[in-house]
């Protein structure tokens, strides 16, 4: 059975960064200086969805985004039926059905979901969960010694 370190939610702040990078930078660098980090947390504060819009949904692209989906899911279906492919040449047979209905049923479904929509969102997207600032945190026994090891790094840069 492995000890796991209990610590409140947070603990103490031993610094605050404005990215996940600097805050996952200064817990390496704790971790290069031997100092052990198991407890040791980062927690996001001020959490905001950002969807970020990458183009215009038509019929066209839709389609083709379904028929490309259905066609990875077919070929791979094709991939697992060629295993039981009795003579060698019947292996890309299958493999080549499989994409080639993917490819048809995924356009459908593609044309499907686009109709269901009607309009309300005709625009791709991509959305993430990103904070405002990143705060290390460590139990309260070791905090001192985080924040010195964290000073160190500092004034490294």
């Amino acid at each position: 059975m492995s000890a796991s370190v209990s610590m409140p939610l947070g603990g103490v702040q031993v610094g605050s960064y404005d990215d996940y990078a600097q805050a996952q930078r200064a817990v390496d660098f704790l971790s290069d200086e031997k100092f052990p980090v198991e407890n040791v947390t980062i927690i996001g504060s001020d959490l905001r969805m950002v969807e970020r819009v990458t183009g215009r949904l038509s019929w066209g692209r839709a389609i083709a985004a379904g028929a490309a989906s259905g066609a990875w899911f077919g070929f791979f279906v094709g991939l697992l039926l060629s295993i039981f492919a009795e003579d060698g040449s019947a292996w890309f047979g299958s493999i080549l059905t499989g994409l080639l209905i993917g490819l048809v049923f995924g356009a459908v479904f593609g044309a499907v979901g686009y109709a269901a929509s009607q309009g309300k969102r005709d625009f791709t997207s991509t959305s993430k969960v990103v904070a405002s600032r990143y705060d290390v945190m460590c139990n309260p026994q070791f905090a001192e010694q985080a924040r010195t090891h964290l000073a160190h790094l500092s004034l490294r840069n």
